[in-house]
């Protein structure tokens, strides 16, 4: 375990990986890359994005974007036409409020930075039509209390997305993914739960879930991959001449075979 005294800060974290050079592939896919406007133009075109806007359904008020980073999910929201605010208690310029701010400046978009933590939202009851957290839920300091409180402000019948939720089958499952994790033994921030935890979790607060999308079923889970290139290894593989004729039921099994500790979930609910 690597001593406290050694950690660095988030920022410093990803400041490290943007510095090396056999890391640039995986910059670029977690959009750390710069300039920041560019990267969050990116994650808007991209598929993972297209697949959340369709889970999330028209545009119809205020959206709140827990855990925002460095803001480019608070940027796709304002600019598909939320009235958005971005939640990130990290200060910093590179990866938190500081880049959501200078985000919003560059692009002209309006997004409401609040610098708090999930597990306590200043914010009033029912005042908010969508929450939207990317890769958050597991960077819960108290999951059962930030999924309350997320369901507090939702507006009832309100919709709640958490994506790319990194999940574990059991406990004895943490260690491996967090050593094989590229950041974790700098800054030790990461996390996993079981998948029946975040379900517990939401269902107890009031949300009720109305999908859960394994690591093979939606082009959010696969990004920088997409189901059309899984389709196409499975293909090839099998030799196949038709990649497109691999139904998604087969993919959906094949998604529930993965047993590898920190694989992605997406889960979608409502407030009830």
């Amino acid at each position: 375990m690597t001593n406290s005294k050694q950690l660095m800060s988030w920022e410093q974290a990803v400041l490290w990986l943007k510095a090396q050079p056999e890391h640039q592939e995986l910059v670029q896919a977690c959009f750390y890359d710069d300039p920041l406007l560019a990267a969050a133009e990116r994650y808007y075109a991209s598929t993972e994005w297209r697949a959340v806007r369709k889970l999330i359904g028209p545009v119809c008020g205020r959206a709140l974007d827990v855990g925002s980073g460095r803001g480019i999910s608070a940027f796709a929201l304002a600019k598909d036409g939320w009235s958005t605010v971005a939640l990130e208690p990290d200060h910093s310029d590179e990866v938190g409020a500081g880049a959501i701010r200078r985000l919003a400046a560059e692009s002209h978009l309006s997004l409401k930075v609040v610098t708090d933590w999930g597990e306590s939202l200043p914010f009033e009851s029912a005042s908010f039509d969508l929450v939207h957290c990317r890769q958050v839920l597991h960077h819960a300091r108290d999951l059962r209390q930030l999924c309350r409180e997320i369901a507090r402000v939702l507006r009832t019948g309100g919709t709640m997305i958490a994506t790319r939720e990194h999940v574990i089958s059991r406990a004895e499952d943490l260690p491996i993914f967090l050593h094989t994790h590229p950041l974790h033994h700098l800054y030790g921030g990461e996390n996993a739960f079981r998948l029946e935890d975040y379900l517990t979790s939401l269902k107890d607060a009031g949300i009720q879930v109305t999908s859960v999308l394994n690591p093979f079923e939606s082009d959010i889970n696969l990004y920088p991959d997409n189901l059309q290139k899984l389709r196409e290894k499975i293909s090839h593989r099998l030799r196949l001449p038709f990649p497109m004729q691999i139904a998604k039921k087969v993919l959906s099994w094949k998604g529930r075979l993965i047993s590898t500790p920190g694989r992605l979930f997406t889960l979608v609910g409502k407030k009830t």
